[in-house]
């Protein structure tokens, strides 16, 4: 069964450009060649949009691919099939990354067991439920890569509003 998603490279070192497109292309099996725009966040760093397909578990594959590279800001998505829900993974130099599983409006789906996990950590009053909650949404990580997702003039966008 195949998939489809989207890989956004947020900023990237110029250096660490062509190494990006070779962890792409070692995952999907054939050669990439990003389109890369300067990224106006953060001077210095460049962005990339990448639309790919393949096997259900490829987003994983390329979010290990990209993984810890210091410095590398992206994000992952999946599309849902008929056999697995969807996917984002999310990764920061200062947070790691974050994986959530999604539905099919694009919804995050968190299980009752980590839900479960962050009742317990709030009602031990090791935590506070809300953070915990922004925690299991990823909202750490929207934070810290909205001002990335704003493109260079001219760049594709891909709008996603919050539905109330």
């Amino acid at each position: 069964m195949t998939t489809r998603g989207v890989l956004y490279v947020h900023s990237a070192p110029r250096a660490l450009c062509p190494h990006v497109e070779w962890a792409i292309a070692g995952v999907l099996g054939v050669r990439v060649t990003l389109d890369w725009i300067k990224q106006p966040a953060a001077n210095g760093t460049w962005r990339a949009e990448f639309s790919w397909q393949g096997e259900v578990g490829t987003a994983s594959k390329l979010a290990s691919a990209l993984r810890g590279w210091h410095l590398l800001r992206f994000e992952v998505t999946a599309d849902p099939c008929a056999t697995a829900e969807g996917e984002r993974y999310s990764s920061t130099p200062e947070l790691g990354i974050f994986h959530a599983v999604t539905g099919m409006h694009g919804d995050i789906l968190i299980p009752e067991d980590r839900l479960r996990a962050a009742l317990a950590r709030s009602a031990r009053g090791e935590s506070d439920l809300e953070a915990e909650i922004a925690k299991l949404l990823g909202k750490p990580w929207d934070d810290e890569l909205e001002p990335f997702r704003y493109a260079g003039e001219g760049a594709p966008v891909r709008w996603l509003h919050q539905v109330v």
